[in-house]
């Protein structure tokens, strides 16, 4: 049965995995979250809506509950070190601050989308922090860890995941870290 969250239609994520990709999927059978906390929902989207500007503006979600997972890396002694990382869409990534001085690298970029893709088995504009590689390790922003529910990307384009904030601080690998998000620029 399908609730409104803002403009979208939501039903227990456990109840549609077919709008979800296999990682994300496998992700959802171990989630655990506090008692208090709703399970993790899903609502299908128009694929070419998918990107967090124009999902807000189509279903209704303010921005400041959009979160996006970006995947960067790094290397240190000819070994590629990645992380999982959750802003919310009103920030940008502090990804050669923050996230460089997490993962111990010189220079930290986001990953080539061929790559995130990949390592992740997850579509590019859809990867979400939940299902990602085992050891990843997830980084969420203080600011979306507050959200009382955010919309994030489900590992496909066709759909969001509709998630307390704070239960994403309890998927494998993450940490809060305060500051990750900036400030957006113009």
């Amino acid at each position: 049965m399908a609730e409104r969250i803002w403009g979208l239609a939501a039903a227990p994520a456990a109840e549609r995995t077919d709008l979800l990709a296999a990682p994300v999927a496998a992700g959802l059978e171990g989630w655990k979250a506090a008692a208090e906390e709703p399970p993790p929902l899903v609502a299908e989207v128009d694929p070419a809506l998918s990107d967090t500007a124009a999902a807000s503006e189509a279903y209704g979600f303010p921005m400041e509950a959009g979160a996006n997972c970006i995947v960067v890396t790094g290397k240190r002694g000819g070994e590629v070190r990645r992380a999982a990382c959750v802003v919310l869409a009103t920030t940008r990534l502090d990804v050669n601050g923050a996230v460089r001085r997490r993962l111990d690298v010189r220079k930290a970029s986001f990953a080539r989308q061929d790559d995130a893709v990949a390592a992740t088995g997850m579509e590019y504009g859809g990867i979400t922090p939940v299902g990602l590689p085992e050891g990843w390790p997830l980084l969420i922003d203080a600011a979306v860890a507050a959200c009382p529910l955010v919309v994030i990307g489900s590992g496909v384009r066709r759909s969001k995941l509709i998630v307390p904030g704070a239960a994403l601080t309890g998927l494998p690998g993450a940490e809060t870290v305060d500051g990750l998000g900036l400030p957006a620029e113009g």
